[in-house]
């Protein structure tokens, strides 16, 4: 019998607990405390496909490079790189978590991690209008020098924090490496997929050339539910349930509610644009296109959502 497949998008917090705790060491710790909440999906059934951010590793990777180019003349490392990198080496820590993990219950431990990519169309309003910031912050003194250095960047004020260079978020439209995912998954293995939303790429005659973009990674996990008919999603976040009126008097946990409720929600300004609203748009896409079912808790209430239905549980 066919194991049903649970589609897991792990957030920033799985991999960084504290800016005191960034080293790949204290990573992939982090990373084994989640993991051993997926392994729970598991013992319940399921065979995974992780995806998970990388927005930390990738601003790391940048500053490195900037470093490397300022004091001994290096060459930047492009952001699509960067963003291959990442998959590399944070799979490779989910992977080896994962594999460890169902050893020690006795479960079949067949991980594997793909560096996939994402076609985006060229012609996105996010290519005309970029938004999403990357990277470090820089002081106003500092724009001039990096204008000569980086004509092409743009550069914007982040919440009055300094300036940071800000690149496009486009929708994903097609997984490139989607048949060997299949692949894999026949073969029973679990596997790590489209980390940090995927590598961005578009299509021309001379075919598939990288972008710098980031493609937001719940908006992927979602494209992938669908397109491998999972019935189920789960969005690994830092809170418990989703909020409506947050960090306010009137705060109240959401529990199961219908994909009709939390659009309305959304279009009522519930969600925060860069925070949870991304994660609500990506559910509700999932729903509208056959899924059955939207998790969004923290990993450490992942299998008791699926026993008892904790967290917030958006259905049909």
């Amino acid at each position: 019998m066919k194991k049903p497949l649970a589609v897991i998008a792990i957030g920033g917090n799985s991999l960084i607990k504290h800016r005191t705790k960034q080293t790949v060491e204290d990573q992939y710790i982090a990373i084994c405390e989640t993991i051993k909440h997926l392994v729970d999906l598991v013992e319940l059934g399921y065979q995974l496909v992780i995806t998970h951010g990388n927005g930390p590793q990738v601003g790391f990777i940048m500053l490195r490079s900037e470093i490397a180019r300022e004091q001994v003349g290096l060459h930047i490392v492009p952001l699509s790189s960067c963003v291959a990198d990442t998959q590399g080496a944070i799979g490779l820590q989910i992977q080896q978590a994962l594999t460890d993990e169902l050893e020690k219950r006795g479960l079949q431990a067949k991980a594997v991690t793909i560096v996939t990519q994402v076609e985006v169309s060229p012609t996105d309003p996010g290519f005309i209008v970029p938004e999403k910031p990357i990277g470090e912050f820089y002081a106003e003194e500092q724009l001039a020098k990096l204008k000569r250095q980086h004509p092409e960047w743009i550069l914007k004020q982040d919440a009055n924090r300094g300036y940071r260079r800000v690149v496009a978020s486009p929708a994903p439209l097609k997984i490139i490496e989607e048949e060997a995912v299949l692949a894999l998954l026949e073969n029973d293995y679990h596997v790590v997929t489209a980390g940090g939303g995927g590598i961005p790429v578009v299509r021309s005659d001379i075919g598939l050339t990288s972008v710098d973009a980031v493609i937001d990674k719940d908006k992927t996990a979602s494209l992938l539910a669908t397109d491998l008919q999972a019935p189920l999603l789960i969005i690994s976040t830092a809170v418990e349930q989703v909020m409506l009126n947050f960090a306010t008097d009137k705060e109240e946990a959401l529990g199961q509610v219908t994909v009709a409720n939390i659009k309305r929600f959304l279009d009522d300004g519930h969600f925060a644009p860069g925070s949870m609203a991304p994660k609500i748009e990506a559910a509700i896409d999932f729903i509208n296109n056959g899924g059955q079912r939207v998790i969004i808790t923290n990993p450490e209430n992942i299998g008791e959502a699926i026993r008892n239905g904790k967290g917030t549980q958006i259905v049909p």
